[in-house]
């Protein structure tokens, strides 16, 4: 703040109460209150996006041989990308899986005010406490070491899952936790070299100045009828599960000529289990 008076006494004094003020800040700030470090940011790279209306396949439920005419591949970050393909890393960014539950620092999993963790019922995952610029940055921390693997397999983009949790936590979180969480990851990806893709959630595709997100992975926007929110907010650069044959008509009735839409089984199975389920026309 400038001095507006021009007494050296004065500038001496102020100078003190703002070394006073700064040294008992530090001394009893809440460590959950502190923001991102701006000068230890990533610094951008050049990223490729994904392709526009292009032949797509959802296999974050295991992986297989892409067939013929798809040029875009979505898999789980533990499985190597597809050889001469887009390839999409889907990472559980806000949500711990039930098998990665107790991997978790006990702190950063929500709990509501019986300390109880706050868990996503139809998944049986746990939500991750992003509710603090210190949890964010904790969260990021671990989420970004995962990004960094999908770097390192040779993916294109990153699809960080569960953005809308915020819905899911009984009010705990808000949508400014997650936007401000996923940009964390989204100036991490880009550090990478790795587009990032926002994941549902048709409530936050205007933020995109925000959230630093580079396209969209849509579930069921034919059936919900946001297919169009989702293309206008990314310029068309919208991949599309559908997950019944009524949502994918209606996908591909409206947008079947400008999105990357494929109807999958909701459990996302491989070909060689009776539940799959794939259709792009």
């Amino acid at each position: 703040m400038p001095v507006k008076r021009g007494a050296r006494v004065g500038v001496f004094r102020a100078a003190a109460a703002l070394i006073v003020l700064a040294a008992l800040a530090s001394c009893t700030s809440d460590p959950d209150d502190k923001g991102p470090d701006e000068s230890t940011k990533p610094s951008p790279k050049a990223v490729r996006l994904p392709p526009v209306h292009a032949g797509f396949d959802y296999q974050i439920g295991g992986a297989y041989p892409p067939p013929a005419g798809v040029r875009v591949v979505a898999r789980d970050r533990k499985a190597e990308p597809a050889r001469g393909l887009y390839n999409i890393c889907y990472v559980n960014a806000f949500q711990a899986q039930p098998d990665e539950r107790d991997d978790w620092p006990a702190d950063l999993l929500l709990r509501d005010k019986k300390g109880k963790v706050v868990v996503d019922g139809d998944w049986d995952e746990a939500l991750l406490d992003i509710g603090t610029p210190a949890r964010r940055e904790r969260v990021a921390a671990r989420i970004n070491e995962w990004i960094d693997g999908c770097a390192d397999k040779g993916y294109d983009a990153v699809e960080p899952d569960n953005l809308d949790s915020f819905t899911r936590s009984r009010g705990l979180l808000s949508s400014a936790d997650a936007t401000a969480f996923v940009k964390l990851l989204s100036d991490h990806a880009h550090s990478r070299g790795l587009a990032i893709g926002q994941k549902n959630t048709v409530e936050l595709a205007g933020q995109r100045g925000r959230t630093g997100l580079d396209f969209a992975v849509a579930e069921e926007c034919g059936e919900y009828d946001e297919c169009g929110e989702y293309a206008e907010a990314f310029d068309d650069r919208v991949v599309v599960i559908e997950y019944t044959d009524n949502g994918f008509r209606k996908a591909r009735s409206g947008f079947g000529d400008r999105l990357s839409i494929v109807r999958r089984d909701v459990l996302v199975s491989t070909p060689d289990s009776a539940d799959y389920v794939r259709k792009t026309r």
